[in-house]
């Protein structure tokens, strides 16, 4: 594996129904909304399909390291509302598989994401700071799993 390479999962669980938070996840354009500590930014680009493959978003992130990321996700695989695959290019390089079920009251969320940090600082720094740099995204995901909570709660009253 490549010093740049990275592979991180994230579980979340939620109190919820599958539907309800997979129409969050799926909105990407919505993310700046909801999880503004690391979406600062989100632009759509639809490819006009009905089965979504090839809408795009636009993104401008950050983590809790002042550095911001500019990438772009493009849909490869959408099976509401269990399954999203995505294909990110610009500052990351690789792919994003969300994967959802349904057990009881929960909904349990995997987030699977292979990708390479193009990030010239990402890129020549990962041989000493990867440790860092996946801190920062394990906090990045941490903000999204409490604002998600949140935003549930929010459409329950």
């Amino acid at each position: 594996m490549s010093s740049n390479q990275y592979h991180f999962i994230t579980k979340w669980e939620f109190n919820a129904q599958i539907e309800e938070v997979f129409k969050l996840i799926e909105n990407g354009a919505d993310l700046p909304r909801w999880w503004p500590d690391v979406y600062l930014a989100a632009r759509a680009e639809k490819s006009g399909r009905l089965d979504r493959i090839g809408d795009k978003i636009h993104f401008h992130t950050k983590g809790w390291l002042p550095y911001t990321l500019s990438w772009t996700a493009e849909v490869t695989s959408f099976r509401p509302p269990n399954h999203m695959e995505i294909k990110a290019i610009g500052d990351f390089v690789g792919k994003g598989i969300w994967s959802l079920s349904q057990e009881g009251n929960l909904t349990k969320v995997q987030f699977d994401w292979h990708i390479l940090a193009e990030k010239p600082l990402l890129r020549y720094f990962s041989f000493i700071a990867k440790p860092i740099f996946s801190w920062n995204h394990h906090w990045a995901m941490a903000r999204g799993y409490e604002s998600l909570r949140a935003e549930l709660s929010k459409q329950k009253l």
